[in-house]
């Protein structure tokens, strides 16, 4: 018991900032949260959230926990929880998430699957199986 309680206090998550008119080429990893206000291409891997501003752009794989976009991502994006799409979001390419929060006026051009409902189908599918084979 006390030591789940060290070990979470342990757990520091920085947040992690690129700036204006800062370009990056290259993947980055973090076990923080990541905010995107310059461009970067490559892929992006964060334990915790990811921010893209409105001027921040995307050309890569973007791999978090929670995703907050507010700029341009080209390329795939894999969110375990919730992908927050606001009304200046510009996505194009293949995105999995957990759950989609889309304001209007953001522009999704994606191919979007849910891990949930792709978890359900699948559980369905079996049990439909195991009714035949009773």
């Amino acid at each position: 018991m006390f030591k789940e309680n060290k070990m979470k206090e342990n757990q520091v998550l920085e947040r992690n900032v690129i700036g204006k008119k800062t370009e990056i080429v290259g993947d980055i990893h973090s076990e923080g949260d990541f905010r995107i206000d310059g461009t970067v291409e490559g892929s992006i891997r964060a334990e915790g959230r990811v921010i893209i501003g409105k001027e921040g752009i995307v050309k890569g794989l973007v791999e978090c926990k929670n995703a907050d976009i507010e700029g341009d991502v080209s390329g795939n994006i894999s969110v375990s929880d919730m992908l927050t799409l606001k009304s200046t979001a510009v996505i194009h390419g293949d995105v999995v998430i957990g759950k989609l929060t889309v304001e209007p006026g953001a522009c999704f051009n994606a191919t979007c699957s849910m891990k949930g409902m792709i978890k359900e189908l699948n559980s369905n599918d079996d049990q439909k199986a195991s009714d035949k084979t009773a």
